[in-house]
């Protein structure tokens, strides 16, 4: 449920990033003109001052209310909500920006549905006259609905918010703040805090007083700076060592997301950037400083720019704080944490193995492992996880001469019955029994995880599996034993040093690049998508093998392999330690997904080559691994 929740909360912060994000540039160009043209301004200018106001009060929240529009109901939607923001302007006192992401969405909705109401049902030669007269009529009622109700229920709404934080304020409880405002940016409602809360209530106390602390709380790179620069001094693993770029590319850069993997992974994290927090807002309102306009994105340059000539030195000296607070409660967060992992790691192992391969109950299991002629790795389309599992595991039988026992690997729906063995990932072995529910039924989390290849080995012999012809179960399986080279890798198919917030962004990225060179349609992208909502693509040891579902093989146009290197990481496996950095997209027509997956099975197998393709920045370096 928490993990639902979770992606909920994700998914309608992804929203309101979208509509804010394509307008971030008027949001700069606005601040910009405001730190040179205004009278606290660089250069001071009466007459290009006047430019500043209709900005923020006309052009910003027309274009939001047209983005969200468009974004619910297409090109009709964005027009609807560009004439409904109107009634609001003209109605309220204060930049309408959160208003134009409630009509923009509300009459993208209506025209949506109302094109879906119609659809087919218009006489020939009646469309344009329905077209134009439905954006009218629906445009004139929002417009009137917004005049009189939406527009005074948001001013309201965002004077009771302002009064609220000015009392908060006032009694010198706004530090306390950072305890709502830090967890919400991790669940990535950073730009919705931002642009949809602090923007319009900066905007407002602007007029005021020339300088708002609310565009610098959210905005402030201090306190994830301290959590990755700790992570990456401190941390001990692989993930932690991404952290140092990370750092670079949310103080310089302003990408703030950069930092909310770690603090996911570990949520102690929570501590720190709530402290940092707390000291940057503390000596903000201590000194009465802020910011002269919104900053986007949270780039220490974009603050230093809407900082005030005399501001300089504190706001650099709260930034320095948080960070130096932050980081310090990381340092020790982070040796608890390491000491923890060390204290459990070797019992968890053990625990983990012992689940896998033995069998629940323990009467059974001296002969679990006997009189097995064939095993099955299955997937749910039987073309990725599966088909890496099944490669390496017949590596493993040829080499200990166990050459009665046939390796195949299939989609669950497609196990034979008379299967021996059937291996599949933990959250699919409940739909795989119900297609073989007497075989023999072994769950894993790491389709590259070599102990567990090893050990199921090793139980085989041990179990006396030898050879008999009599008893050796055909089952009607195409796949060819000894694939062929089918697919050569060249530099197009190689994407380096490419960066994702999560998994969904990942997988669109590798389908973009499928897209882009001719291997599929762009519906496989969606199919990708969907197939990793059924049990997660993550192969272990840092790699991921998106692909689409077996419904979708006909969006496959030929045959081809996406090779992305993500050095920072991006989340794929169900714990947020599942970290790939290595995602690889795969597009195989009929059966050609078992040659192409056993091209890179010998390097996958490398935990060495692993790490060394996923810090490369040579092309030709990954190519000379790949194509063995």
């Amino acid at each position: 449920m928490f993990q639902s929740i979770k992606f909920k909360i994700q998914s309608f912060g992804q929203f309101l990033s979208n509509i804010m994000m394509p307008n971030i540039s008027i949001f700069i160009t606005w601040g910009i003109m405001s730190a040179l043209f205004t009278p606290a301004g660089w250069q001071p200018n009466k007459v290009l001052s006047e430019l500043i106001s209709p900005m923020i009060f006309y052009l910003l929240p027309i274009l939001i209310a047209y983005t969200a529009g468009k974004l619910i109901g297409g090109e009709r939607g964005g027009i609807i909500g560009s004439i409904s923001i109107i009634g609001m302007i003209t109605s309220a006192k204060i930049p309408m920006l959160l208003g134009g992401m409630v009509v923009g969405t509300l009459g993208g909705w209506i025209i949506k549905n109302f094109d879906m109401l119609v659809k087919n049902k218009i006489k020939h030669g009646f469309e344009m006259l329905i077209n134009n007269f439905s954006v009218v009529i629906i445009g004139i009622f929002l417009t009137i609905v917004s005049f009189f109700i939406i527009g005074p229920c948001i001013e309201w709404l965002s004077n009771s918010l302002g009064y609220l934080l000015r009392t908060i304020i006032h009694y010198n409880l706004l530090p306390l703040i950072a305890i709502i405002i830090e967890p919400a940016k991790i669940f990535f409602l950073n730009n919705a805090i931002n642009h949809g809360i602090f923007s319009p209530l900066g905007l407002q106390d602007i007029l005021e007083n020339k300088n708002s602390i609310f565009f610098l709380i959210e905005s402030n790179p201090g306190p994830g700076l301290g959590i990755l620069l700790a992570c990456f001094f401190f941390g001990e693993g692989d993930f932690y060592k991404s952290a140092g770029g990370a750092s670079i590319i949310q103080f310089i850069g302003g990408v703030h997301e950069v930092y909310f993997p770690y603090v996911l992974m570990n949520p102690e994290f929570l501590l720190a950037l709530i402290l940092g927090s707390m000291t940057n807002i503390f000596i903000l309102v201590f000194f009465q400083s802020g910011l002269i306009g919104a900053v986007s994105p949270g780039s220490i340059l974009s603050i230093l720019a809407m900082t005030k000539k005399n501001f300089y030195y504190i706001n650099i000296f709260s930034i320095f704080s948080s960070f130096l607070v932050s980081f310090l409660i990381s340092i020790i967060l982070l040796k608890l944490i390491n000491y923890k992992k060390k204290k459990f790691f070797n019992s968890s192992k053990q625990i983990v193995n012992n689940k896998l391969l033995n069998h629940q109950n323990n009467n059974q299991s001296d002969y679990f492992f006997r009189n097995i002629n064939t095993i099955v790795v299955a997937c749910d389309a039987g073309m990725g996880s599966s088909a890496i599992g099944a490669s390496i595991l017949r590596k493993k039988i040829r080499k200990k001469n166990l050459m009665h026992i046939s390796i195949f690997n299939v989609s669950i729906r497609s196990i034979p019955k008379n299967t021996d063995i059937v291996i599949t990932h933990k959250n699919l072995t409940s739909r795989a029994k119900k297609y073989a529910p007497n075989a023999k039924h072994i769950s894993l989390v790491n389709f590259l995880d070599n102990i567990f290849y090893d050990s199921l080995v090793n139980k085989l012999i041990k179990n006396n599996n030898v050879h008999d012809h009599k008893h050796i179960t055909k089952v009607n399986v195409n796949i060819q034993d000894k694939p062929k080279k089918l697919f050569q890798l060249n530099e197009k198919n190689i994407f380096l040093n490419q960066y994702a917030v999560n998994k969904e962004q990942a997988i669109k990225i590798v389908g973009k690049y499928l897209v882009e060179q001719g291997y599929v349609k762009i519906d496989y992208v969606n199919a990708m998508l969907e197939r990793e909502k059924i049990a997660s693509t993550w192969l272990g040891e840092h790699i991921a093998l998106p692909h689409g579902t077996i419904e979708a093989k006909d969006n496959i146009l030929k045959t081809g392999i996406i090779f992305c290197q993500f050095p920072n990481g991006v989340c794929f496996g169900d714990n947020v330690d599942d970290i790939a950095y290595l995602v690889i997209g795969i597009a195989a027509k009929n059966n050609e997904h078992i040659m192409v997956v056993s091209q890179v099975t010998n390097a996958l197998d490398d935990r060495d080559i692993i790490m060394k393709l996923s810090k490369t920045k040579n092309v030709k370096e990954v190519l000379s691994y790949l194509n063995i």
